[in-house]
């Protein structure tokens, strides 16, 4: 450097560190925290206030991994200011000297830390709220001080502490500290002090050392706890208390700060190694599972689903009936019925009598391809605020949370999700991970105490969530799951990306999703089987016509005669129902099925039902006298009107239901006579909308934002900084002028070029302060260029509470 090159000055606070920065630097600051832009500041200087604020201090703080926040409690007990080589001192290990830089400048960039590495400065609230104390003891166990412990101390009794210690007297407590301190601070004569020291004083010290710092002792010390005291080893703090002075600590830790360092995060183990293409097969064979069970849930639902509790959600008695209709724990029901209400296929209906029903996007969604119906799915799973681990535990007040009911928000859902499939996506292709490797590495990035369980539960229920949805396959991130991971990365400005990655994903995904079947086999016993997944039309056809009677690679159907009933019931003929057989069987129609058709079709509609109260005809008397004559038929109270009808003081519903009990097969009819075809119909609700998901704080600002923020920021600042002519203007208020002296500025500044800072009010009242270059003057309005929103804006004369003019230099 030549002797003319002066040296920077050193910033003298924070807001002048962030003056020094460039546009990218406080773009990663903003970016960082974005609390710091709610509302945008109007300077630097308000922007290193926000900065120090306690919640946005405490918010930073918890978004540290480990280390960096070990690097803050270290610097938090170290003298301020410190240097880059006494910060390395307090955290010595071979691992320190590669990732101690990175953590300083983390700590730096978000403005928790500022100053150069010969002046290193904690941000006084990150300092406070580091700063052990007996209530809050410190992370890294040390104690305050030797002369903080003893700041209440008699002078006459630090002189006897002095002279216990071996120095010289002095003639103030001040100087006295001060070597008191020299000598703590100094190993030699620190060693040389404690080598004089009883053993049992030595076992106190080591018991103390790594924290908690504090200990106890009686109002008659015995001796080695006399020797410590009178040399300020321990200092009282409250009757019967007494601390290590975090001098003493640390030379008798070798001056670490922590006992354990962990500079590197844990990596994430492999539990097992499958070959990428049978991951990739298991995981769209659950994929296809997912969107079939979604679909038998809605369907289930189809004529009006469980009753909305008076709170909010599904009773407990529902969710369990929603557990059997699926064949699935509780908790999984759970998982199903809050994937469907996150991506919009399912909602209450609003009515008096409130109910869950499927929306009108579910019709929509059926009508899609299975790719896109399960990116659909996907995509709202990981975006989704709502947690159905949560189901069955208690909230604040003791509460029990219920699926789809309120409380189930947690803003650190989506967050720790792709952080999950993040961590297994830097494995090797078909790795499966160890689940306590991925906990422990998110312990390790956010180890804040305050959300460590959430997240660890959230990891938990990640993974496991993750199989169910075919995101995963044996635990091992699936090709199509990588692909569409991409296109959630937390990059707000790539939506043309994101697109890209979900069709890369459904072009993934599409070829290994089994083509559905046009046909069953038909089996003697009147079952079919499917041996996959059926085209629509078939499959709502053969659940009409059959039940279910087991799942899995193949699904069994059974037929019944209250199933063929259920067919009949529905419009079909015998004929139509052997001709849809034939149609769609690969094996011959069994004999005892058609057997089975033919006997019930021959029997439905023997008997007929309407209303009276409701009655039953019949051509065949001796079939009515049958139904009068048969005990089980008391409760429906009949009696006889005519040879061929009887009449009963039950509604139809339950006396068609209660002749179906004894065996008969009747038919309901209309008032015309005519046989009542009862046709399934689907209740929807009316339309409506996904839940948005509960943020996680502010959400992170795009380029756009961010360009105008710091652009105005500067201008804001420009207008702070700059020295002006009015005296008035100095103290960093509004300025104030008089209407013709404003006028008169402003007209001047047309002809001359001149910048100027005014004051300024907008219509909602809210003041700010602007630097503009005045164009033209007319109207009662002035027309300029604004330096804080770079751009050519006109504001009304009568708004601007004064102006000042800007000294010609500055800058």
């Amino acid at each position: 450097m030549s002797p003319n090159e002066q040296t920077p000055a050193a910033p003298r606070s924070l807001a002048e560190a962030l003056r020094g920065r460039d546009d990218p630097s406080l773009a990663r600051l903003l970016r960082a925290r974005p609390d710091l832009l709610s509302p945008v500041p109007g300077d630097l200087t308000q922007l290193a206030t926000r900065a120090g604020t306690r919640a946005s201090v405490v918010r930073a703080l918890d978004r540290l991994d480990r280390f960096t926040q070990q690097v803050a409690q270290a610097l938090a007990v170290a003298p301020e200011p410190a240097t880059y080589e006494a910060l390395a001192a307090l955290l010595p290990g071979p691992d320190t000297e590669e990732t101690l830089p990175r953590a300083v400048a983390t700590l730096r960039e978000q403005a928790l830390i500022w100053g150069g590495d010969d002046q290193l400065r904690l941000v006084r609230t990150a300092r406070e709220l580091l700063v052990p104390t007996p209530q809050h003891p410190s992370p890294t166990g040390l104690g305050p001080t030797v002369a903080d412990a003893t700041a209440g101390m008699s002078p006459g009794r630090v002189q006897e502490i002095v002279a216990a210690a071996g120095l010289p007297s002095t003639h103030d407590p001040v100087s006295a500290l001060a070597a008191l301190t020299a000598l703590f601070t100094d190993p030699e004569r620190m060693s040389a002090l404690l080598d004089d020291a009883p053993a049992e004083a030595i076992d106190v010290l080591n018991r103390l050392v790594w924290g908690p710092p504090y200990g106890q002792v009686t109002a008659r010390p015995a001796a080695h706890l006399r020797w410590l005291l009178d040399r300020a080893l321990l200092v009282p703090t409250t009757p019967g208390t007494v601390v290590l002075p975090r001098e003493a600590a640390l030379h008798l830790r070798g001056g670490r700060a922590h006992r354990t360092l962990e500079p590197l995060p844990p990596e994430v183990a492999a539990r097992a190694e499958h070959r990428p293409q049978v991951v990739d097969a298991t995981a769209a064979a659950q994929a296809y599972t997912a969107l079939d069970t979604v679909e038998e849930l809605l369907k289930d639902w189809d004529e009006g689903g469980p009753a909305v509790l008076r709170a909010g959600g599904l009773s407990v008695r529902d969710l369990k009936r929603t557990a059997a209709a699926l064949d699935t724990d509780e908790q999984t029901a759970a998982f199903w019925v809050e994937l469907a209400y996150a991506a919009g296929l399912l909602a209450s209906d609003g009515e008096a009598d409130e109910r869950y029903a499927a929306t009108p996007a579910y019709d929509e969604w059926l009508e899609r391809p299975p790719v896109q119906r399960w990116t659909r799915l996907a995509t709202a799973w990981l975006a989704a605020t709502r947690t159905s681990g949560l189901v069955g535990g208690r909230d604040g007040k003791d509460r029990t949370l219920s699926a789809l009911g309120p409380h189930l928000d947690r803003s650190a859902a989506p967050e720790v999700r792709r952080h999950v499939l993040g961590l297994l996506a830097a494995l090797p292709e078909g790795a499966e991970p160890d689940p306590e490797s991925v906990t422990a590495r998110l312990t390790w990035e956010r180890p804040s105490p305050a959300t460590l369980d959430l997240r660890t539960r959230l990891a938990r229920w990640t993974l496991a969530e993750a199989e169910l949805l075919g995101f995963t396959g044996r635990g091992a991130l699936s090709a199509h799951g990588r692909a569409l991971l991409s296109a959630h990365a937390e990059a707000p400005d790539a939506s043309a990306e994101s697109a890209v990655a979900v069709a890369s994903a459904e072009k993934l995904l599409g070829p290994l999703l089994p083509d559905p079947l046009d046909h069953v086999l038909l089996q003697a016993d009147l079952t079919a089987v499917a041996p996959g997944p059926l085209e629509r039309p078939l499959g709502e056809a053969l659940a009409v016509l059959a039940d279910v009677e087991s799942k899995g690679g193949a699904t069994v159907y059974r037929f019944t005669p209250g199933s063929v009933r259920r067919a009949l019931d529905a419009g079909r003929t015998a004929s139509d129902l052997h001709a849809f057989l034939a149609a769609h069987s690969r094996t011959p129609v069994p004999q005892p099925l058609a057997y089975l058709i033919d006997d019930v079709a021959r029997r439905h509609g023997h008997l007929r039902i309407g209303a009276a109260s409701a009655y039953v005809r019949c051509d065949d008397d001796t079939v009515l006298g049958e139904i009068l004559a048969d005990k089980r038929a008391a409760g429906l109270r009949l009696r006889r009107l005519a040879p061929t009808v009887l009449a009963a003081q039950a509604d139809p519903g339950t006396l068609l239901e209660g002749l179906r009990s004894m065996g008969f097969a009747p038919a309901a009819e209309t008032a015309e006579g005519d046989v009542l075809i009862t046709r399934a119909h689907a209740h929807r609700t009316p339309p409506r909308t996904a839940p948005e998901p509960v943020p996680d704080g502010p959400p992170l600002p795009d380029v756009t934002l961010l360009g105008a923020a710091i652009r105005a920021i500067r201008a804001g600042d420009t207008a702070a900084t700059t020295p002006r002519k009015q005296a008035q203007a100095a103290n960093g208020e509004l300025p104030r002028t008089s209407a013709a002296d404003t006028l008169a500025t402003m007209q001047a500044a047309v002809l001359t070029g001149d910048t100027l800072w005014i004051g300024y009010v907008n219509a909602e009242g809210s003041a700010s302060q602007r630097v503009i270059a005045p164009i033209r003057v007319e109207g009662g309005f002035v027309t300029a260029y604004d330096h804080t929103a770079d751009e050519v804006r006109t504001y009304p004369l009568h708004r601007v509470t004064g102006v000042a003019e800007l000294e010609p230099d500055a800058g």
